[in-house]
């Protein structure tokens, strides 16, 4: 089968997040099919982005063939942004043969954050004859509108109203990472039985060899250096943003500064300086900031905890439910987890691997703590293990590319 898929901000190893293209890809390489991606050269997200001279340049990555199309830069969410869009949307048909490269697709994947995607996707499909399939992270223009306070009539997103509308009225299959989303779609146009649940999750290639790499970190280092004073350790990995809800954990930190207990936030982030600041002012003896450490390194890390904290700021969106790729790697790791979000799904509770607890509720949180402290280490063991087995059986990548493949038709 000869794939093509559509996401602006696809990543790879090499380039960085997102990389959930790229594992579907590779699973999808195995089993001997055909994939070509293709991108923007420029995205927010990457942590490197590739070079074009020219219009696009192709690259093969682990027998993905990517296809990176020319755009400019931009910066947060202003009209450079848009711009970097809608260029990206018109130059997929402007340079429509080199895509194809005489390939004849079976299937076509419109899968960026935005709607606007599904028009050459629509146009790839009914040329090649192929299967069209809409894949939805977030839910477009709804989060513009709710967390940016956009209005409806902005034109803008009756923009991309019409063309999430136009892409489930002609997509033969809506694979959404938002388990309660159907109803929201069935509202727009969609028919029911066009809905498939695929989440995110993780490679379990990428965590066999961090288990066995002997590659050292100061950041784990410094843990060691904890585990040996024998602190009871609680982390957050990830971005420090205002949407991770961090000031909470510090505020909890605050009220358990007579406890043996380790609050360590690594990452970077906007929020960063903010929360060093606060944690300065509160006088916070108890947390430690640890820089990012690379991604082959995050297994081991997560490893050396005794509870790792996901948190997010309330939010209505999230009754749409939530598939956070931080939340699997915490999972697989097999140490017990504590979720401050409210939404309209909670794997935590599904799974039994930890601790569900209301968002932005400092008290409530150190709570959570202080229960889990004192919780036998045979019982954090039995909730740790619970996680990682639920995230092998449901957000295994290799189970979820089976289940994508299902839905192209193979």
């Amino acid at each position: 089968m000869n794939i093509l898929l559509i996401n602006h901000y696809a990543g790879s190893p090499k380039h960085g997040m997102e990389y959930r293209p790229y594992y579907m890809a590779q699973e999808w390489v195995k089993r001997g099919h055909n994939v070509t991606i293709v991108a923007a050269n420029y995205s927010h997200v990457r942590s490197i982005n590739p070079d074009v001279d020219g219009k696009l340049s192709e690259e093969f990555i682990d027998g993905i063939r990517y296809i990176w199309i020319k755009t400019s830069t931009y910066f947060g969410n202003s009209i450079s942004r848009a711009i970097n869009m809608f260029a990206f949307v018109s130059r997929l048909f402007r340079y429509n043969c080199d895509i194809c490269n005489n390939n004849r697709f079976d299937a076509v994947i419109a899968s960026s954050t935005y709607p606007l995607d599904i028009y050459p996707a629509y146009w790839f499909a009914t040329k090649a004859k192929a299967k069209l399939i809409f894949e939805v992270h977030d839910l477009w223009p709804l989060s513009p509108i709710e967390i940016g306070g956009m209005s409806r009539w902005h034109p803008f997103i009756m923009v991309m109203q019409m063309a999430e509308n136009f892409a489930y009225k002609k997509a033969d299959k809506v694979v959404s990472m938002l388990p309660k989303a159907c109803q929201h779609m069935q509202e727009h146009g969609m028919s029911k039985d066009k809905f498939v649940y695929i989440p995110n999750g993780i490679c379990m290639d990428d965590w066999i060899a961090s288990r066995s790499s002997t590659k050292k970190s100061p950041q784990i280092e410094a843990i060691d250096n904890l585990r040996k004073d024998g602190f009871f350790l609680i982390a957050y990995a990830g971005n420090h943003s205002k949407g991770n809800a961090l000031e909470s954990i510090l505020r909890a930190a605050d009220l358990l500064k007579d406890l043996p207990i380790k609050v360590i936030l690594i990452g970077q982030g906007p929020e960063k300086e903010y929360l060093q600041q606060l944690s300065n002012s509160l006088d916070l003896p108890n947390i430690l900031f640890l820089p990012p450490v690379r991604k082959e390194v995050i297994p081991l890390l997560l490893s050396k905890m005794d509870v790792l904290y996901i948190g997010m700021k309330a939010q209505s969106l999230f009754r749409f439910g939530i598939s956070p790729n931080k939340l699997m790697d915490y999972m697989m790791s097999g140490k017990p987890v504590i979720s401050a979000i409210y939404a309209g799904n909670d794997i935590v509770a599904e799974s039994g691997c930890g601790l569900s607890i209301l968002p932005e509720n400092p008290q409530e949180l150190a709570q959570a703590i202080i229960k889990l402290y004192n919780t036998a280490a045979e019982d954090l063991v039995i909730m740790g293990e619970s996680g990682k087995k639920y995230v092998k059986e449901h957000h295994n990548y290799e189970v979820l590319a089976k289940k994508f493949l299902n839905v192209l038709g193979n």
